[in-house]
């Protein structure tokens, strides 16, 4: 389903009106050739990392994982590749109603003959550039310092009036502001098992053997008594409420 956001995107820019032959085949009896629709979703393909990276919740969630584990002191454990689906799986379960709205107000009117692509690709735009200025909008010394790198001195008064190249380096930097915050609250239970431990072995004069060896078959009981996993998702998907 992402791949429809960045289809719809990716048509303004291989299909520029009056002097492209692309654009031509798009505008032919009012529908999208086969052809064009092959080369916009192999060039998709290309380009969807980015547009995973830097216009989802995908970085977030990738983020408080990996903050997880480290503070768990499981070293590779679950592995980033298990991570990395996970992160996938939650992006498109909170993303999903952003997509269904892409795809019933812009791409399938676009496939249909309805929109011209320009149309379909404001379409598609607003409900994207509506989730990020939410998420982004708590931050408002982020937009506005981005405004000003951009040379946009005007005080925006609707969201209109924000390039949306502003709108993704704000809502990029707002999310990775608020991963590093749930990984610090993540990192403080861990830390207060690790200071008992090293605690007790100094107690014990047991000084030589790392805290973090003995500390981490208790870090591991611990969250699954408080059914962590659980916990961290539910956090996560509700965050974005």
């Amino acid at each position: 389903m992402l791949a429809i956001i960045v289809l719809i995107n990716l048509v303004p820019v291989m299909a520029e009106p009056g002097d492209s032959v692309i654009y031509d085949y798009l505008n032919e009896n009012g529908k999208t050739t086969d052809i064009v629709k092959l080369i916009v979703v192999l060039t998709t393909l290309t380009i969807l990392p980015a547009i995973v990276l830097t216009m989802t919740v995908f970085p977030r969630i990738l983020i408080v994982l990996s903050f997880t584990r480290s503070a768990m002191g499981t070293q590779q454990t679950p592995p980033n590749q298990v991570l990395i689906g996970i992160a996938l799986i939650l992006c498109f379960f909170v993303m999903s109603p952003i997509i269904t709205e892409i795809k019933a107000e812009a791409y399938d009117p676009y496939m249909a003959g309805d929109l011209k692509t320009e149309e379909a690709f404001d379409k598609a735009m607003k409900p994207m550039r509506q989730f990020m200025f939410d998420k982004a909008k708590t931050e408002p010394q982020t937009i506005n310092f981005f405004l000003g790198l951009a040379g946009k001195q005007e005080v925006p008064e609707t969201i209109d009036d924000i390039p949306s190249l502003v709108l993704m380096m704000s809502f990029i930097t707002s999310e990775l502001k608020k991963a590093f915050i749930m990984g610090f609250i993540i990192y403080i239970p861990f830390i207060v098992i690790d200071m008992i431990v090293a605690s007790v072995l100094m107690a014990m004069g047991m000084m030589m053997i790392p805290p973090t060896t003995i500390s981490l078959p208790f870090k591991i009981l611990l969250f699954i008594i408080v059914d962590g996993w659980t916990l961290l998702f539910k956090t996560l998907v509700t965050s974005f409420g």
